[in-house]
Formats: structure tokens, C-alpha cells, sequence
């Protein structure tokens, strides 16, 4: 049995955890906050996600309090003229295999951490902080901020965009600002017009800014995402809080939808953050220290498949220490497998950045007619299954 510390409690720490207890391993989790939680975001989880969830043993709970979109539009930010669409629902999983669910942050976390308590009911320790490591000719320790220590045959640092252990791993960088901010914002559906958008994800389109809408909770919660250009740069936070006036003006001239959306939420609770781009690492591992999820390739949102590449990162990560030889075979396994995918939506997603964004209608409509955005998600993206990739052939071809 191996015994594996995990640095970080979010859902890519309890992701990597349950597919590593499942493989008989001894996993703890050392999780900074003192009490486990998500905050009040939507998240999206397409089939190459929902496949561990089933793996987990959470999906049939995760369905209960999720919402299927019957379809994802792209529309003009102000006509909501329907540029192009992605068939989701039944289609996604007829197509891939899993459902395509829109989850509330906090329910996809508690429901994680509920089955990682049935796996091991101690493995996660609250109010620990990671503060670096330092590797043995054995094992590796890992150093908690309050002058604790652990020891482990491994160390996966989970510990999000602001990773200690990446910081000890690969140094220091200082992330670039895209130029975006970005707005989140919860609204009640009983609060909107009866049967708002048909209960449709939206993607709106527009010069310098775009929205994305989607339903949570069985519909009963709708989930604002939007996204400006803007000179100020306000801290990487998801609970920086800003005027609603701000949020009000920086969406004047769109859509009623998309001010009916505004006009409907919560005045005191509308955050904005800055969005970063985080320079490609060319490497996550060290001897036994490997990085999963943000800490590992921070992305933008405009793919929706941050949490997504976590779950995927600790599925392939389980299946490399399965089957290599030794610890460190295991990292090169992982890394040489999973680098290239994640780069490739890291990228693909600022690239979506400058699609959203272009500054006119007839650019706008003369950009997406080149695309077919619904084959390309499908025949790469939304088809991958992390637990039956061929990993081996990744590394022999490297």
C-alpha cells in the first residue's frame, strides 16, 4: 500500500483521493480551510468528467441535483440572433457515453466529500495549510504551516491556482492579466419571467465582452458569467465583491435577456475578478511530487473545462501508479500523458477569448459560419476518457 498526501481539498484533490482509494492506496488530504465548501459558482461537467464521476460511484447522486441542457446557443450579444449550437442532453450522452450536467460548486464538492468520507472518514484533515515539501531518499515529507510534518511515499499538490508546492517545484512566475474581468452573478428562476430561455445554456457573443447562462439546482437556479475588457486590474479572487451599477453599465445596448438576468439578481452579491494567463509548465513532476488541476494548468473559462482537466488529471494519475514500476515512472507516465491535452484546451480556450470578443456583427457572424464548434468539442474534447486512454502509448511515443 502506498501511502499518498494530497495538498489541497478541492475537487481535484478529492477527485485524485477517491480514484486512489478505490485502487487500495492510503490517501490523506491536508485542506487549508477550516471547514470543507465550494463557493456560490455554476460548474459544467461534460462526458470526459461525468465518466469518473460514475467511476466514484457520485454520478447517480450528482444527477439529482444537476440540470441537462437540452442545448448550448451561441448568440449575437443584442438581436440573441443563434449563431451556432451544441445538442447536448440525450445527444451528449448518446454520443460520449456520460451525461453533460450544470452543477452548483458546493453541491459537486459536498457530494465529493461525502463519498470520500464513506471511502476513509479521516482522510481529510481541515485548518492545514501546506508550506513546501522536502524529499527523502525514501519519500517525501510535507511541511505544514504549522510546523508540522508528514510523511508519504508521494505528494500531489491540489492546492489550486496560488500552489505552494508548484512555487517550490517549478519557482516563482508572475501570471500576465488578459486584459478581462470577470462577473458572477446567482439569480432564483422564480424571480425571472416563466420559463426564461427555455431552460437553454447561452453563450452571448459581443465587441470587447460576452455572457455565458446556464440553469442549476433542476433548473431552479440560473448561473451569470460575464466577461468585459478592462484597463483596471482587480485581484484574482472569486469573492471580490463590486457595485451592481458596475455590472449594470458594462452591459447597456445587449440583449433584454441579458438585462432582465441583471436587473433580477442580487444587488449585494455581484463579484468580478481579473483573469490571468498563467505561463505552460514544461514539467509537473519531481521524483515524488507531481501538481494536479490548477495548480498544474491555470486556463480561462472560456471552454468551461478547468474542473474538468483536474477530474481527468487524478483519473490518469491513479491508472499511471497502477501500472508503472515506481513512483517516479509513475510522474513521467502522468505528465508525458497529460501535458499535451491540457495545453491544448488551455489553449484552445484563450483562442475562444478572441472569438467571443470580435468587434462587430458581421465579424462575429462571418467567424462563426467558418466553424462547426459542436463536431470540433466532440470529435476531441468531450470523446476522451481519462480511465481508458491509452496513457502507454503517449509515453513510448515521447
Amino acid at each position: 500500500m502506498t501511502k499518498i498526501l494530497i495538498a489541497g481539498g478541492g475537487i481535484g484533490g478529492l477527485v485524485a483521493a477517491g480514484c486512489l482509494l478505490l485502487d487500495g492506496h492510503d490517501v490523506d488530504i491536508y485542506e487549508q480551510a477550516p471547514e470543507l465548501g465550494e463557493i456560490g459558482a455554476g460548474i459544467q461537467q461534460s462526458a470526459n468528467a461525468t465518466h469518473v464521476m460514475r467511476h466514484l460511484g457520485v454520478l447517480d447522486a450528482l444527477k439529482e441535483v444537476a440540470f441537462v441542457p437540452p442545448v448550448t446557443e451561441f448568440r449575437l450579444f443584442d438581436t440573441g440572433e443563434v449563431l451556432q449550437s451544441l445538442e447536448l442532453a440525450a445527444t451528449h450522452e448518446e454520443r460520449h457515453k456520460a451525461p453533460y450536467l450544470q452543477l452548483h460548486r458546493a453541491d459537486y464538492h459536498a457530494i465529493l466529500s461525502a463519498r470520500i468520507h464513506d471511502l476513509k472518514p479521516d482522510c481529510i484533515r481541515l485548518n492545514a495549510p501546506a508550506a513546501g515539501f522536502r524529499e527523502t531518499t525514501d519519500g517525501v515529507i510535507l511541511l505544514l504551516a504549522d510546523g508540522s510534518e508528514v510523511f508519504g511515499n508521494l505528494l500531489i499538490g491540489a492546492d489550486g491556482i496560488k500552489s505552494v508546492i508548484r512555487r517550490q517545484l517549478v519557482g516563482k512566475y508572475r501570471p500576465k492579466y488578459t486584459g478581462d474581468s470577470c462577473w458572477r452573478l446567482m439569480v432564483p428562476v422564480d424571480h425571472l419571467p416563466s420559463n426564461f430561455l427555455q431552460g437553454k445554456s447561452t453563450v452571448w457573443v459581443g465587441p470587447a465582452r460576452h455572457a455565458v447562462v446556464y440553469f442549476l439546482r433542476g433548473g431552479s437556479l440560473l448561473n451569470f458569467v460575464g466577461v468585459v475588457e478592462l484597463d483596471e486590474w482587480i485581484q484574482e479572487s472569486w469573492t471580490q465583491k463590486r457595485p451592481w451599477d458596475e455590472l449594470w453599465d458594462d452591459y447597456q445596448g445587449w440583449n433584454q435577456n441579458i438585462l432582465t438576468i441583471i436587473q433580477k439578481g442580487d444587488r449585494d452579491a455581484c463579484y468580478r475578478w481579473s483573469l490571468n494567463v498563467h505561463p505552460h509548465l514544461d514539467s509537473w513532476a519531481s521524483g515524488r511530487v507531481a501538481l494536479l488541476g490548477d495548480a498544474a494548468h491555470p486556463t480561462l473559462p472560456y471552454l468551461a473545462q478547468g474542473a474538468a482537466m483536474a477530474v481527468e488529471d487524478g483519473a490518469v494519475l491513479a491508472r499511471a501508479i497502477a501500472r508503472a514500476g515506481s513512483i517516479p515512472d509513475a510522474l513521467r507516465l502522468y505528465e508525458t500523458h497529460r501535458i499535451p491535452r491540457t495545453r491544448k484546451i488551455v489553449d484552445g480556450s484563450f483562442a475562444n477569448r478572441n472569438l467571443f470578443h470580435l468587434p462587430d456583427e458581421t465579424s462575429l457572424r462571418r467567424e462563426f459560419a467558418k466553424r462547426n464548434i459542436d463536431k470540433e468539442r466532440a470529435d476531441w474534447l468531450y470523446s476522451y476518457n481519462p480511465l481508458t486512454a491509452d496513457i502507454e502509448a503517449d509515453a513510448f511515443a515521447s
